[in-house]
């Protein structure tokens, strides 16, 4: 009996004739067409409709070195080696421990701040570079967001000031942040835009929607370091809330010209100082091709040898 036969058998209710049959490409073609003769409704569930995949198609952007320079978020091409292996240092312990997946659990490792106390001690310059350091590791990319709300220099610098961005997703939640997230020309580096500016930016990084948002930023490349440029912790409320969802908290201080007190506010504010990390920028003396970093961590030892950092 044919394969043909023992289908429309089957079919017709009755039990086929076991007689082994070999089967070709022809016997099964027309078996194929005989049971496809069968009317049966179509069925397309909704889950496996939502659930395929979206190619997320996302602006470029194309860095401008010399603009970049000119805006001081990066050093002069005479002090770029130096600059280079100074935030390679500050970086090896950052992607460390945002890499570790045994410790994870103690918190966001990968959610790192860059923060200061007050304007004016290199702290956007701090995230760029850092940014752009990070980019070269093997192992992780990195995506810079822009979370300075009341003077977002990157986004600025790189003309993206007035697309949407970070508080655009916070405001929407039917806005896809990926779709939001800027590809770069550098392997590894992304950027997410501060967004359109709003009055409620500290409400908005307080947020259950912000969590939500990390989360979703985090479960999409377990790989990626999310780098957040903050206000300045003592002029803003918004830079406390951003470190508070952190995991880790770069903060940039000016050699011989932050204040004491402010630096000695600043950590009181933070006051887990186990995820801080101390840069120390335009360093004087230090000798090599650059003044601009030292770097310590509290409750470590700093970059000068066998004796803590000090606070200036």
């Amino acid at each position: 009996m044919s394969i043909v036969e023992r289908a429309l058998e089957k079919l017709q209710g009755r039990a086929p004739v076991e007689t082994p049959v070999a089967a070709t490409a022809s016997a099964t073609a027309a078996l194929v067409t005989v049971v496809a003769a069968k009317p049966t409704p179509r069925v397309d569930p909704p889950e496996i409709i939502e659930s395929a995949p979206k190619a997320v198609v996302r602006p470029r952007l194309t860095l401008d070195l010399d603009a970049l320079r000119l805006a001081g978020l990066l050093p002069p091409a005479s002090e770029e080696r130096g600059v280079l292996a100074d935030v390679r240092r500050i970086k090896r312990p950052i992607v460390s421990r945002a890499l570790d997946r045994a410790t994870d659990g103690a918190g966001p490792l990968g959610v790192v701040v860059v923060a200061s106390a007050v304007s004016g001690e290199g702290k956007s310059f701090t995230s760029w570079n850092l940014a752009l350091s990070i980019a070269l590791e093997k192992d992780a990319s990195v995506l810079l967001i822009d979370a300075d709300i009341p003077k977002p220099q990157i986004s600025t610098v790189l003309g993206i000031r007035d697309r949407p961005g970070l508080i655009d997703a916070l405001l929407d939640p039917a806005l896809d942040v990926e779709a939001l997230i800027h590809e770069t020309d550098r392997n590894n580096l992304t950027v997410l835009g501060a967004g359109t500016g709003s009055d409620m930016a500290t409400e908005l990084l307080a947020s259950e929607r912000m969590a939500e948002l990390v989360a979703t930023l985090r479960a999409a490349d377990p790989n990626r370091i999310i780098l957040f440029d903050s206000p300045p912790l003592l002029l803003t409320t918004e830079a406390r809330e951003l470190t508070a969802i952190a995991g880790q908290v770069v903060l940039v201080v000016r050699a011989g010209e932050t204040p004491r007190q402010a630096l000695i506010d600043v950590v009181g504010l933070l006051g887990d100082t186990e995820r801080v990390s101390l840069v120390l920028n335009q360093v004087d003396g230090r000798g090599g091709d650059s003044n601009y970093y030292g770097y310590g961590s509290y409750g470590s030892y700093g970059a000068y040898g066998d004796r803590p950092l000090k606070t200036p």
